[in-house]
């Protein structure tokens, strides 16, 4: 099993399978020793092993949509309840927070098709504006534009400076409360850049069960 080791200054090890041929691609942090990633991959074995079968039968069948990828992820220092995720593009890009959708050890495999992806784009569309009239008067911000993409590490992303807001569309096919969590947590983003102390005083003031909404978040992986 050959598999493609790319460092970075990182905290996290993520694990993907890659289309179009199920190439196996770990990150890692720089400092992570070679005897960690080995056993990284080894307790997860069998589930690589039926994610690429899987990957590669969509393939032949001519099923598979190109934004597939299949991840996980485990810990690297502080575990899933630090709060980190600055983008160095200048965005705020929520790894960790406002949940982290690879935080299963054993995640499911599943292959987006034009039929899920067209259920959730409109269920997110239907609670989208209800959900923007409600919280901008609350929050006293509102996105320049919102938008919906297949993401593989993340529940959603702000940029602050221009602000816009993306959603992961997984969030459609989900509880709503998830939904509603995450896009007050990316338009909180367009006061704070951070995850501080200022960031979490907010969150509490506008959503005070946040952190319940994250921990059940963190219960479910990405698609």
């Amino acid at each position: 099993m050959t598999v493609t080791i790319v460092r970075k200054a990182i905290k996290n090890m993520y694990l993907r399978i890659k289309p179009p041929n199920a190439q196996i691609v770990i990150s890692a942090p720089s400092r992570m020793s070679q005897a960690a990633i080995a056993r990284f991959v080894t307790e997860r074995k069998p589930w690589i092993e039926r994610a690429r079968r899987t990957m590669l039968q969509a393939k032949d069948e001519q099923i598979r949509q190109s934004d597939f990828n299949g991840l996980d992820r485990v810990n690297g220092s502080h575990g899933p309840d630090n709060l980190n995720g600055l983008e160095n593009s200048g965005g705020v890009g929520d790894r960790n927070n406002p949940g982290d959708p690879n935080s299963l050890n054993n995640p499911r495999v599943f292959v987006w098709n034009d039929a899920a992806k067209e259920r959730a784009v409109r269920a997110i569309n239907a609670q989208l504006p209800v959900l923007l009239a409600k919280w901008s008067p609350i929050i006293g911000r509102k996105p320049t534009h919102v938008t919906l993409r297949i993401m593989t590490s993340r529940w959603g992303s702000c940029t602050p400076k221009t602000g816009r807001i993306r959603l992961n569309l997984q969030l459609g096919l989900m509880d709503p409360r998830f939904l509603e969590y995450v896009l007050v947590h990316e338009m909180t983003h367009l006061w704070e850049n951070g995850h501080g102390e200022d960031f979490q005083r907010r969150m509490s003031a506008y959503l005070p069960q946040w952190r319940q909404l994250r921990r059940e978040l963190n219960r479910h992986v990405v698609l």
